[in-house]
Parts: C-alpha cells; structure tokens; sequence
C-alpha cells in the first residue's frame, strides 16, 4: 500500500473535520442534496468528456496504482537483470527457464529471450506493451483531473440553486441563515473532492507514470542486452545510468563471475 497517500487523505480529511468540530454542530455540514449535486455533477461531466467504460477502467486502475507502490525498485531490477544475465552467460538463453521473475514485464521478456525470438520482434512488443501501460495510466490520470476540475464548478452551480431558492423565500427572516449555509455547503463539498482527493491523485498518477517509464525502459533494455549475450558486468554498468547520482555509487560494483 502506499501509506504517503491515504495518510494524507486521512490527515486532510482530519484537520477539516476537526475544524469543523471544534467550531460547532457537525451536522450542520452535512447535506445530502449538496453531496449529490457535487458528486453527480462531476461525475456526469467526467463521463461527457470521456467514454463511460474508459471512465470505469480509469477510475479502477488509477485508483489502484495511487493507492499502491511498486513493489520492486530501479536497483533491485538491476541486480535482477545482471543474476539473469550471469544464468546465461553459464548456462545460455534456455537456463531462464527455470528463474522465477517476480516482475511481469522482466519475465515476458525473459520468456522471449528463452523461447529465441529475433531482437527487433522482442523490442517491438516490449515497446508496444510499455506504451499501452503508459497510455492506461495517463488515462487514469485525465479522468482525475477532470473531476478535480469538475468538482468546484458544480459545488458554485450547487451554491447558486441554493441561494436562488433562498431569495426565493426571504418573507421569513429566520431562514435566510441556515439557507445560506446550506447554499455554501456545495462549495465546500466542491473544493475538497477536488483538492484533497481528485487533484492530488491526478499528480500522484503522473509521477508513478513517469517512474514506470523509467523502470520498464530499464528492463527493456537490459534484456535486449542480454540477448546479444552482453557480459553481467557491462550490463550493469550501463543500467547504472539510470538511477539518480546518489545511489550509482553503490551499485557501480561489477557482478563477480
């Protein structure tokens, strides 16, 4: 689980319901009409920018990815890779078949490395499955941002019925108060669907997109080393570089024979 993000929800959520509590009734901030303008007004323009069955997909697997990190790291994969290149090296490209590979793309293009396909079919279908990946992802990322962006929209749309219904009946003083409250409350509802929890995710799916073109191009590249029969050391040398300043010394160390 990635702990940074739902900690922060949490917190988020937190601070404002403690506000909230501190200041007065709680209940005087929960208004279902107003949840469901700003929540199905999103929602209903999410779906006009976009097809619903992408929206579904999206919203599932943009939420799984925020809500989880992955599991093995640059470094790790580059260990990996140059352990996989030592088996064939000693026992040549049908040895991979008896390593197990956690990684799922390693292990596709392990199994192509195996079963002796051509170089340009590996790296064209690797290529094409990176891409399809990246592209799903930023998916998830555009139907975020479209209801962060949708949400305060339709918490002002929902501020405004409020406010026109209630000068719509001001013979009674006594309730232009709790009208008024009521009319902000879509407001809020708005700002904080769209802040605390659309908005942030729409970022959070970005940067892991990022981080995973960059894992996957390294493990592109590091099996079409290893099957032009590339020594472990030299492959590790050159997956170095994909790695910040700060952690290339550790791992500059060749894999002993």
């Amino acid at each position: 689980m990635d702990i940074a993000t739902i900690l922060g929800i949490l917190f988020g959520t937190g601070v404002v319901g403690a506000a909230i509590f501190v200041g007065g009734d709680v209940t005087l901030f929960l208004d279902l009409p107003s949840m469901l303008i700003v929540l199905g007004g999103a929602m209903a323009a999410t779906v006009i920018r976009f097809p619903i069955t992408g929206v579904l997909s999206a919203l599932g697997l943009g939420g799984r990815v925020a809500f989880t990190h992955r599991k093995i790291e640059p470094r790790q994969l580059i260990d990996e890779i140059a352990k996989l290149a030592e088996v064939v090296r000693k026992q040549g490209p049908l040895g991979l078949e008896n390593v197990e590979v956690d990684d799922e793309f390693l292990a596709k293009g392990m199994q192509y490395v195996a079963d002796g396909y051509d170089p340009v079919f590996i790296r064209e279908s690797l290529e094409r499955e990176r891409d399809l990946n990246l592209e799903r992802l930023e998916d998830g990322q555009r139907v975020f941002k479209a209801i962060g962006d949708s949400a305060p929209a339709f918490g002002m749309i929902g501020t405004l019925v409020g406010l026109v219904q209630m000068l719509a009946n001001m013979d009674d003083p006594a309730t232009i108060g709790p009208a008024m409250a009521i009319a902000l409350l879509t407001t809020l509802y708005g700002a904080l669907v769209a802040n605390l929890i659309a908005l942030p995710i729409a970022d959070k799916l970005s940067l892991k997109s990022k981080v995973e073109e960059v894992n996957q191009t390294l493990v592109l590249d590091g099996i079409m080393q290893i099957r032009d029969s590339k020594s472990p050391a030299l492959i590790r040398e050159m997956l170095i570089a994909y790695l910040p300043e700060k952690h290339r010394g550790e791992m500059a160390e060749p894999v002993p024979a």
